[in-house]
């Protein structure tokens, strides 16, 4: 404050006002009259610059103050250093918060505060993601009205949080999450959850892996070995088209063990995938584009009608994986599609999500090999020396990656008419162009 504003500096202005008014009124003969009438101008002075007051207070959007002379400049001016004073320390604090939000969404983890009365306070991407949770829509709402698992529940009023917890996804029942909280503040929390759905299925899986694998090779090694022991006898006395044919078969089996070994290192790599999703875009068109001058080389033989339509819209994702899951659906359409079929590729907004789907008019898939087209090494074609017999991983990798992004895969079939098989990206990962 001015140190030129005090009792004595009010007292004075005072005096200076009220001492010629009583004076003039002592010389006219209306000493009171003239003082009272004088009180009430400096009463009335005074609310007009208290409503001048309020009224930049409360409806002017300016922060500078309303001119005003006498003891008033000095609260109009202490009132507006005061703001000054506030609004700097707000965008400090402001500048604080958003490099500690900044931090929490590089976390790869889900995070979310809440208070002890388990009203939620904030949450990052990836707590939205996972809970389905709405900041700052849900801002204040009990987390257990939020997360509604009797487990959850349960867990927040025992109040114990030594031990993390597990449970499913509330939104995405495909994703497992392990849950820890540990006190924030004096009565706040932090949950920490992360996706462990892979890490509990990689010891089921490893188990299926040896007897999987020796499954698929056990055909191909055999037919290698029985052509090697006649080779072995006499190769002068075996007639020359049954040479020919025995090479041709070892090389036709060689090659399939090294397609099944190439798609095995392809599952390897997406099941043991780390990182956040949310760490690179992937320019969705281009890499269809990619994939498009291939599949027309590809299909140089059937002669399909490709048709491709792309949206511009990009996405967060691994490029690698995704380009497993186009390049598989669209590859295994001209593969099973009679000669001169139409295969339409289509990458197109459903409302604020994305949908990635190929569509053909081949012979279809009978509806009881539908939910079962997805498992390793599960073909229809038995035959695993079919000239259209894959190796069964196609499919499998599709799925694995589609789940590693959170997608969802959907398999549309009718015998005689054809097949789509599309892939829905939820709009978290859905990036669109400015």
């Amino acid at each position: 404050m001015d140190k030129r504003f005090s009792a004595v500096f009010i007292l004075r202005g005072f005096l200076w006002y009220v001492a010629p008014l009583a004076v003039i009124g002592w010389l006219f003969g209306y000493f009171w009259q003239v003082l009272s009438i004088g009180l009430l101008g400096i009463l009335a002075w005074h609310y007009f610059y208290q409503y001048k007051l309020v009224d930049w207070l409360w409806h002017r959007r300016t922060m500078l103050p309303p001119s005003a002379p006498g003891s008033w400049s000095y609260i109009y001016d202490g009132i507006y250093r005061t703001q000054r004073r506030s609004q700097q320390r707000r965008r400090a604090l402001a500048r604080i918060l958003r490099r500690f939000r900044e931090a929490s969404e590089a976390i790869p983890d889900a995070a979310i505060v809440f208070r002890k009365d388990g009203g939620l306070i904030w949450c990052n991407k990836l707590g939205q993601f996972y809970f389905g949770l709405k900041w700052p829509a849900d801002t204040g709402i009990r987390l257990s009205n939020l997360i509604r698992y009797p487990e959850f529940i349960a867990y927040l009023q025992k109040g114990d949080f030594s031990q993390e917890i597990y449970l499913p996804s509330p939104v995405r029942e495909d994703i497992e999450l392990e849950i820890r909280v540990m006190p924030y503040s004096e009565d706040q929390y932090l949950l920490m959850a992360r996706d462990v759905t892979q890490l509990r299925r990689l010891e089921q899986m490893r188990k299926d892996f040896v007897a999987n694998v020796s499954h698929e090779l056990k055909t191909p090694l055999t037919v290698i070995q029985g052509y090697l022991e006649m080779l072995d006898d006499d190769v002068s006395a075996m007639p020359p088209a049954l040479l020919q044919k025995a090479v041709k078969d070892m090389n036709g089996q060689s090659t399939r063990m090294r397609n099944l070994v190439d798609q095995l290192l392809s599952l390897s790599r997406i099941d043991s995938a780390r990182g956040d999703i949310f760490e690179r875009a992937v320019n969705v068109p281009e890499l269809l584009r990619r994939i498009q001058q291939d599949a027309e080389q590809l299909n140089q033989a059937k002669q399909h009608d490709l048709r491709f339509e792309i949206a511009d819209q990009t996405m967060y994702g691994r490029e690698d994986e995704l380009r497993s899951v186009f390049a598989n659906l669209i590859t295994n359409a001209i593969h099973y599609t009679q000669p001169k079929g139409t295969i339409t590729v289509r990458w197109r907004s459903v409302g604020k999500q994305m949908e990635f789907s190929v569509t053909d008019n081949g012979p279809g898939i009978p509806a009881e090999h539908i939910p079962l087209l997805t498992e390793r090494f599960y073909r229809i074609d038995k035959d695993r020396n079919s000239s259209k017999g894959g190796s069964g991983l196609g499919l499998a990798i599709v799925k694995q990656a589609v789940e590693h992004h959170h997608c969802k895969l959907t398999i549309d079939s009718v015998v005689g008419r054809g097949s789509t098989f599309s892939v829905r990206v939820p709009e978290e990962l859905v990036i669109t162009p400015a």
